[in-house]
């Protein structure tokens, strides 16, 4: 016997919000520090799942993007789902005519909320990310890489302390703290262009400000499945009311049938 499906019900009306509201910051907040952690465990993995072919290394590191991208649609949705809720709330409060205040009624689901707190929460990196786009310059052979045949150079007065000094790393500059810090935050990509190849590198950093913003995009896509989440909840609470009343009729009849078929007295 098949499974049947939910009854579906028509979507309870809600009052809609605003882009932004009083929790709009603290949510904010909340997104940029799932960013970090996510970001950061990102890096470890992708530094521990290195792997020389460039298939596998496509392929892990895109499960791992898209895990992340997962964990950032989840949390959307389930804001989503929150958000519409508490404007079916306040949509019965004003049918009612109970009073609500204008900071309550921007509280609820509103199409853009997601968008705005997922960018809000990665303003800070793309900034970084955008400044990053505009300065960067292919990565060439750096210090204290130089091949094993110039060391017999070394002891030569005229080239050797352009040698010794060329060997000697010098300290990182604002664009290389910068590059490290969104190279971190789309370690994925990184990983996926490899270190090797310098060209999809440079290619990876001009385009890291629409990296940077894929949790956002996907946190706000995730938190548009709200109407339609709580649609589907309504729909489940209608079923298994029905199952419960059916099963409710089962027992009783079941009750009539054992009372009915009880001793009979004989002549």
């Amino acid at each position: 016997m098949k499974n049947r499906k939910p009854a579906t019900v028509n979507a309870k009306p809600f009052l809609s919000g605003s882009p932004t509201d009083e929790n709009s910051c603290r949510q904010a907040i909340g997104f940029l520090g799932t960013l970090l952690l996510v970001a950061f465990m990102s890096f470890l993995v992708c530094s521990m799942t290195g792997v020389q072919s460039v298939f596998l290394r496509i392929l892990i590191n895109t499960a791992i993007e898209a895990l992340i991208l997962l964990i950032f649609f989840s949390r959307g949705v389930q804001l989503g789902t929150d958000a519409t809720a508490r404007g079916e709330i306040l949509y019965q409060h004003v049918e009612k005519g109970l009073p609500v205040s204008q900071s309550e009624k921007k509280i609820p689901f509103h199409i853009l909320k997601g968008f705005m707190i997922g960018f809000l929460g990665s303003f800070l990196f793309f900034v970084l990310a955008l400044f990053l786009a505009f300065t960067a310059r292919k990565q060439m052979t750096g210090p204290g890489t130089l091949p094993s045949w110039t060391e017999g150079y070394m002891h030569r007065s005229e080239i050797g302390g352009a040698l010794v000094a060329y060997t000697n790393p010098s300290a990182l500059n604002f664009t290389d703290i910068i590059r490290i810090i969104v190279r971190m935050l789309i370690m994925p990509f990184v990983s996926m262009a490899g270190t090797e190849n310098k060209d999809l590198l440079l290619t990876v950093e001009r385009i890291s400000p629409l990296l940077v913003l894929l949790p956002a995009l996907s946190y706000g896509i995730g938190y548009l499945q709200g109407p339609s989440r709580r649609k589907l909840i309504h729909s489940e609470i209608v079923s298994n009311n029905r199952k419960r009343i059916i099963r409710e009729k089962k027992e009783r009849r079941k009750k009539q049938g054992i009372a009915s078929k009880g001793p009979q007295q004989l002549n």
